[in-house]
Order: structure tokens, then C-alpha cells, then sequence
């Protein structure tokens, strides 16, 4: 009995910490959605632009673009694709339903839904696009978890976001930053190597994106490492 009830006391406390996490991102991307884009627009676009062409998106390809924001990504989908995006965010949606319908964008579907808790079977994607969402969710290793559930076998996962430099003196500034990680919405200190390790599948290529190359786009297969494939 004693040991039944401790797992229901942890499990109850872990679905706490998930609810007050997703009020600290929801109430984060509250404070500043509408300056979103102008603050994170131009200086992250040339990694958006990337990611969805080296994605190389084919007619008739469903696409789920995880963390869709504002929608400043969906313009650069071919129309010929059909694209699923969602977002924890009730205020970015909102934004980014604006884009669509001032775009006429016909081909693309908003879901307002946990990026650590997707809604969609198993296998339901061909190729993935996480931007800029990554280092924002509560749990990544959940995530990355629920992307290779409903990623297919062998399907590509796109994510492009900012981990922790390599260079000592940045290093140190990105770890002051770390406290202030909820009221801005992102982990300024997100490790790479582990995030690499938490994703459990293969590395086809890391590429430098936006300004110096301080983004970085990583591009899975979803199988296990050590699959035939290469690093970058």
C-alpha cells in the first residue's frame, strides 16, 4: 500500500510540475507575443528559410511543424504540401491565423497542442520541423520521445534552435541568463551534446545557421544511432 501510494504522490506532483511549466511558457508568450515577430523575425528567417529547403517538401507530403508560433515558417512550404502545425501558445495561434488568412494559405491546418503529449498515432509524419521550440518546452526528452513515435521509420526530423556556446566567455554569459529561462521563454544554457543523446536517433548533419552560425540546424533519421549515416 505504502509503495502504491508513493507512486501516485510522484505522479501527482510530476503532473504539477508539467501544469505550472506550461503556464510559465503560455504566460511567457503572452507578455510578448505580438513583439514576437519583430523581435525574433529578420534576426531567425534566413533558419527558417533553410530548414524548409533542405527539407525538400514534395507534393502531397503531410508536414507537421512542431511549435508553429506565429507562423513566420509557413510561407515557404510549397502549397503543394499539406502542413500541420501547433503550438501550446492560444496568443501565437492566434497570430499565426492572421498569417494564414492574409496569406491564403488553403494547405495549412493550426492545433492548439503539447509538444511533449502530441495527439496523432503512431508513424503519422514523413518529416518533422521543430524551430526555435526545443529549448522552450518543459521536458525535451519527452519531446524528442513523442517525435520518434509519430515520426514514420526512416523520416526526417528538422530542428533548428540555440544551444550553449562552446566558447568559454559566451558560456558564461548564457549561464548568468539561465535564472531568467521562464520569463523569457527559452534555456539560454540548452546543452547540444546532450540533446543529441536525449534524441536517441541518428545524426545526419549539424549546419550553423543565422547570424555567425550561432543557431544550429540538426537534421535526425528516425532510426537508432549507428545506422548507416554520417555526422557533420
Amino acid at each position: 500500500m505504502t509503495a502504491t501510494r508513493d507512486h501516485a504522490e510522484q505522479a501527482t506532483a510530476e503532473q504539477e510540475k508539467r501544469r505550472l511549466d506550461h503556464q510559465a511558457v503560455v504566460k511567457a508568450y503572452h507578455r510578448y507575443g505580438r513583439l514576437y515577430n519583430l523581435v525574433f523575425g529578420a534576426v531567425m528567417e534566413p533558419g527558417r528559410k533553410a530548414a524548409v529547403k533542405v527539407m525538400g517538401c514534395q507534393p502531397g507530403e503531410h508536414i507537421l511543424e512542431l511549435g508553429v508560433g506565429t507562423g513566420l515558417a509557413l510561407p515557404y512550404y510549397p502549397k503543394e504540401t499539406r502542413i500541420t502545425g501547433i503550438d501550446l501558445s492560444p496568443d501565437m495561434l492566434a497570430l499565426a491565423r492572421q498569417r494564414i488568412e492574409k496569406l491564403n494559405l488553403q494547405n495549412v491546418e493550426l492545433i492548439k497542442m503539447d509538444a511533449q503529449d502530441l495527439q496523432f498515432p503512431d508513424h503519422s509524419f514523413g518529416k518533422i520541423a521543430v524551430m526555435y521550440v526545443a529549448s522552450v518546452v518543459p521536458d525535451p526528452k519527452a519531446m524528442l520521445a513523442e517525435l520518434r513515435r509519430v515520426c514514420q521509420p526512416d523520416g526526417d526530423i528538422f530542428v533548428v534552435n540555440h544551444f550553449a556556446s562552446r566558447n568559454r566567455a559566451v558560456r558564461g554569459f548564457e549561464k548568468m541568463l539561465a535564472p531568467l529561462a521562464n520569463l523569457v521563454g527559452f534555456h539560454s544554457d540548452f546543452d547540444l551534446d546532450r540533446f543529441i543523446e536525449d534524441a536517441d536517433m541518428e545524426l545526419i548533419k549539424i549546419t550553423g545557421v543565422n547570424l555567425f552560425g550561432y543557431w544550429k540546424m540538426l537534421h535526425f533519421r528516425n532510426r537508432r544511432p549507428g545506422s548507416t549515416g554520417r555526422h557533420s
